[in-house]
């Protein structure tokens, strides 16, 4: 029997670096704290970063897709949801949403789509047949 898709999330203090001048995160902090949360979702696949050093196989963002629907200011405690959504022979897709720790509010939800590459070759890779049997 299938195990539940892997699932983790991560928390994140909106910093000085993170805003604009009127104190409004910018999307780029998003996109990095989303990584974050990738990063440490790919380790509970099996890709943690040690493992990608030796193996040179790294899992590749092909497509994002972000709904912005509320601003997160300066001070502002964010916690971000991350998730294995789904599974294809060559391509896998993780799902994110980021919550305000204060009142619930979704900030943002969003959607990766991703390859595994063998590098420095930059050549794609089939998943890992456990993958499917573990997780589907």
């Amino acid at each position: 029997m299938p195990s539940p898709r892997p699932h983790l999330q991560t928390r994140e203090e909106v910093m000085f670096f993170d805003t604009d001048c009127g104190g409004v995160v910018h999307n780029l902090a998003y996109l990095r704290m989303i990584e974050t949360c990738r990063t440490r979702l790919a380790a509970l696949m099996g890709l943690d970063l040690r493992s990608m050093s030796e193996t040179r196989v790294f899992p590749v963002v092909t497509r994002i897709e972000v709904d912005y629907k509320r601003p997160a200011m300066l001070g502002d405690w964010l916690v971000i949801h991350g998730r294995l959504d789904a599974l294809a022979r060559a391509r896998f897709w993780c799902a994110f949403e980021m919550i305000r720790e204060s009142d619930g509010a979704v900030l943002l939800t969003a959607r990766q789509t991703l390859a595994l590459v063998a590098m420095p070759a930059g050549k794609p890779l089939r998943l890992p047949a456990a993958w499917a049997t573990q997780w589907e």
